[in-house]
């Protein structure tokens, strides 16, 4: 009959991770400061559950500098790339993932709102070996530190741009927002009025709405705009990296009649 279902396409660059040990993980866990179960009696509401490959290791105190810590040291090469880093901050989970099957792409690491390739790493990729003779190929990216593995529940975590100009607008808005501001005159208040009531209490009644009168519905804008965070931790290596082969050669797929 008629083939019917889901049909997915991978996306261009992506990978099926092929696993690896999870031994060295759950070691780096037990000196980093993980309680395992039988010591923990739960008495702690403030700690973080730690899951690796789905089963629960144990506790940890202090989740947002061991998350730190596994980054910088899968970004070194020291923990394999392919591992999955996933904190769930409102179920205070960690969950780590080290199993075969998953399928990651590869995303430009932002720091500081700048791509941290450079140049220099785009010159030896096209001579295929560093100024100093040694190789470089495309998983050496992976080992400096400038390119990164996400599988699709770590991308759920993390704030991606599509293209190093949308930095450069966050990054310009981010300096407006830092400049010192001049602050307006005061204006001059009006002389009242002969016999009027000039008291402070009747100015606060002015001032202070009855709260009856205000809608529950209404929608509650930011008071400044820092409370709008120009944040980004990844950059796609290009806008046509999130379709698949079919969805590429769509012409203009982002703009639809």
């Amino acid at each position: 009959g008629q083939a019917c279902g889901v049909v997915k396409n991978l996306a261009l660059m992506a990978t099926i991770s092929v696993g690896s040990m999870s031994g060295p993980i759950i070691e780096f866990l037990e000196e980093w400061g993980l309680e395992s179960l039988e010591e923990n009696a739960h008495s702690s509401t403030l700690t973080t559950k730690v899951f690796v490959n789905g089963v629960w290791m144990g506790v940890h105190r202090d989740p947002t500098n061991l998350i730190e810590t596994l980054k910088k040291l899968r970004r070194k090469d020291d923990v394999h790339p392919e591992v999955s880093i996933v904190r769930d901050i409102r179920e205070r989970e960690l969950r780590l993932y080290t199993d075969p099957g998953r399928v990651c792409r590869p995303l430009f690491i932002v720091e500081d709102l700048r791509l941290v390739l450079q140049k220099k790493h785009v010159r030896w990729l096209t001579q295929g070996t560093m100024d100093d003779g040694e190789d470089f190929k495309w998983q050496h990216l992976a080992k400096s530190g400038v390119i990164e593995l996400l599988d699709a529940e770590e991308e759920e975590t993390v704030m991606i741009c599509m293209t190093p100009e949308d930095l450069e607008v966050s990054r310009l808005e981010k300096e407006k927002e830092n400049q010192p501001q001049p602050e307006p005159e005061p204006e001059p208040e009006p002389e009242p009025e002969p016999g009027t009531d000039t008291s402070t209490e009747k100015k606060k009644k002015e001032k202070e709405p009855d709260p009856e009168d205000k809608d529950p519905s209404i929608r509650k804008k930011p008071r400044n705009k820092e409370s709008q965070p120009h944040v980004w931790t990844h950059c796609e290596i290009h806008p046509s990296m999130i379709l698949g082969i079919c969805a590429s050669i769509i012409p203009f797929p982002d703009h639809n009649q």
